[in-house]
This record gives structure tokens, C-alpha cells and sequence, in this order.
């Protein structure tokens, strides 16, 4: 099969998108944070993300709406993706290197895959695992490595450590939310976060930010949390919450390569040696193959879809081109053909 043609291309370089920008804001937040409060830093983040996600949303013709349903999910997942992982993050940005905490994120991949495995009962096969090894390995080198080289202050990883376990739990959440419109979903979790934070950051008295702090702040969140977030939930759409998880990886390597040219003086073999583990590991993600006979049950749901798809042939007058989105019905189905863990792949192996 032409490797453009594999499932799992679309859903992994969706996710290295996501993966790329939000690694480049890590460092940056470094930067411009270094003088603000944990929760200001936070709030200024996901107000910037929520500019984004009001952008980028779109009309019910497109895109499934969020329902009244979905409030307490998305309430989850602002806690802890929107309050507590950033205001984490913030804070161990304060009190280890950039490169230091760009590395330690990687072990969010463990987190969401555990967890995905769990909760969803994702297919993960031998590929996957060994994607999701060579990543973890990749991390492991890479933080050990700045870890033998010292200067790094343990209190400072262990807040980074909890940004990447909160953030797990945030991706697992966020799997559930992944039919519906990327960008609604973006400006909820945002706005729920961006007002929690900064509520917290009026009621322990932290200082206003300069404005070209919260210009810089709110810009990194627009594109590094806002934008990054709305692939990362089209990635999950693709292919699933372990292997988006796993994709997802990467971007400590891209936080340490960028927080390295911001004049971060800590490239080694140790990281170029993590680096190219984390993209043996990418690369098995992209290549992924998993085709067998399957059954699909019947199905009412909505989603963005399209009609070439081997999934969607119910009728329209007159035929919609490209995706679209409305409630619709799937009859009982037996085919064979490559396939991820999609919302018409959940089925047990």
C-alpha cells in the first residue's frame, strides 16, 4: 500500500503539527513568564487559546456543536489541561532550564497511552508498542542525560512531571470530544480555564503583567495551546488517543532544539541520541498497517464526514462536497481493509 495512503499518515502528522508548536512555546513561556505569576502566566495562555478556538469554529453544516452533555467532560478537562498542567508548567519553567523541562514532557505520551489502553481498550499492537518504547526511551536518554550534566533543580521537574500527568488525563478526556467541532471545543476548555486562573491569580495578589508580556503570552497561547489543541483533537479524530499520545512525544525535542538556538547551551550526544529514538518512534506511528475483517454494528452519531470513505454511503439531494456534518445512521457492515482505533473502529480484537 502507497504510504500516502496508509490510515494512521493523517492522524500522525496532524499530531507532529500539534506536537511542533506546542513544543516551540514551551521555551517561550520560559521567556516571557519568567517575571509573572504561575496563574497569570497560565490565564494569559489560555486567553490567547481561546481567541483561537472562537477563530477557528465553525457552522453546524461543517462541524458537529458541543451539547449541553459535554459540559461536565469539558469541565474536567479545563481543570486539569487548562489550570493545573500550565500553572505546573509555569512554575517548573521558573525553576529548572528550558531544555530540562522541553525533555521531561515527554513522559505525557505514558501517561495518555496508560490511560487511553485503559479507558478505551485501544487496539495496540506490536508496532505501537515498540513506537511507544522507542519514544519512551528516546525521553528517558534525554532527560537522564540532562540530568548527569547537572544544574537541573528537582522541585522544578517534579511541577513539570505533574503538568505531563494532568495532561494525560486531560488527552484521555479530550478523546470523547473528538467528533465534535475542534474549535468550540478549544474556546470552552480555554475560556473555563483562562477564567479559573486568573480568578486564582487576582485572589493571591500576583502582579499585572507588562503588556508586552501578556502581548507575547497571549500570542504563544493562541498558536502553541489554541491551534495546537485543535489538531491535536483532529489527530485523535484520526487515529485514536494512544497513538496521538505517543505521536505527541516529539515535541520535547523540538521545546529543547528551540530552547538550545534561544541560547540554552545544552546540546549533547545524550539529546541526539533521545532525538533520533523519538523519531524512530514517529516514524513506526506513520507507517502503521493494521488491516483485518471487521464488523460494525449499526450506529447513530454525528461527525464531520465525507462520502469517499468506504463508511458513508447514506444519500443526499443534492451530494455534499468534502466534509460535512449531520446526525446519521450506519447499517450493520462486514468489511476488510487497513484501519485505526476511529470512531467506527472501537471494536474489540
Amino acid at each position: 500500500m502507497p504510504l500516502f495512503h496508509l490510515p494512521a499518515l493523517r492522524g500522525g502528522l496532524l499530531a507532529l503539527a500539534a506536537a511542533a508548536l506546542f513544543g516551540i512555546s514551551t521555551p517561550l513561556v520560559q521567556r516571557a513568564g519568567a517575571e509573572l505569576g504561575a496563574f497569570t502566566t497560565a490565564a494569559l495562555l489560555y486567553a490567547g487559546a481561546a481567541f483561537m478556538g472562537a477563530w477557528l469554529r465553525q457552522p453546524v453544516e461543517r462541524e458537529a456543536a458541543l451539547r449541553r452533555a459535554d459540559l461536565k467532560r469539558l469541565s474536567l478537562m479545563a481543570l486539569f489541561g487548562a489550570v493545573i498542567g500550565p500553572v505546573a508548567l509555569a512554575w517548573g519553567l521558573q525553576h529548572t532550564s528550558g531544555t530540562s523541562a522541553s525533555l521531561m514532557l515527554a513522559l505525557e505520551a505514558l501517561f495518555t497511552a496508560v490511560l487511553a489502553r485503559t479507558l478505551y481498550r485501544e487496539v495496540m499492537d506490536r508496532r505501537v508498542w515498540s513506537a511507544m518504547l522507542l519514544l519512551l526511551a528516546g525521553g528517558m536518554v534525554l532527560v537522564i542525560d540532562r540530568g548527569l550534566s547537572g544544574g537541573v533543580q528537582l522541585l522544578g521537574l517534579l511541577a513539570v512531571l505533574a503538568a505531563t500527568a494532568a495532561w494525560g488525563i486531560d488527552n484521555t478526556l479530550s478523546r470523547a470530544l473528538a467528533e465534535r467541532d475542534p474549535g468550540q471545543v478549544v474556546l470552552g476548555k480555554s475560556l473555563l480555564g483562562a477564567g479559573a486562573t486568573a480568578l486564582l491569580a487576582i485572589a493571591t495578589g500576583e502582579p499585572l503583567p507588562g503588556w508586552t508580556a501578556a502581548l507575547a503570552l497571549l500570542a504563544i497561547g493562541a498558536s502553541g495551546y489554541g491551534l495546537s489543541l485543535r489538531l491535536y483533537l483532529l489527530a485523535q479524530r484520526a487515529f485514536g488517543a494512544a497513538r496521538t499520545g505517543s505521536v505527541f512525544a516529539f515535541a520535547p525535542f523540538i521545546g529543547a532544539v528551540v530552547a538550545i538556538a534561544l541560547g540554552d547551551r545544552a546540546l549533547s550526544w545524550g539529546m541526539a541520541t533521545g532525538g533520533l529514538l523519538m523519531l524512530a518512534g514517529v516514524a513506526l506511528h506513520l507507517a502503521e498497517s493494521h488491516g483485518h475483517a471487521h464488523d460494525h454494528e449499526p450506529l447513530d452519531h454525528e461527525h464531520a464526514h465525507r462520502h469517499d470513505d468506504g463508511h458513508h454511503d447514506h444519500t443526499h439531494d443534492p451530494m455534499p462536497v468534502g466534509e460535512h456534518s449531520h446526525p446519521h445512521h450506519h447499517t450493520p457492515l462486514h468489511h476488510t481493509h487497513a484501519h485505526v482505533p476511529d470512531a467506527h473502529h472501537a471494536h474489540p480484537h
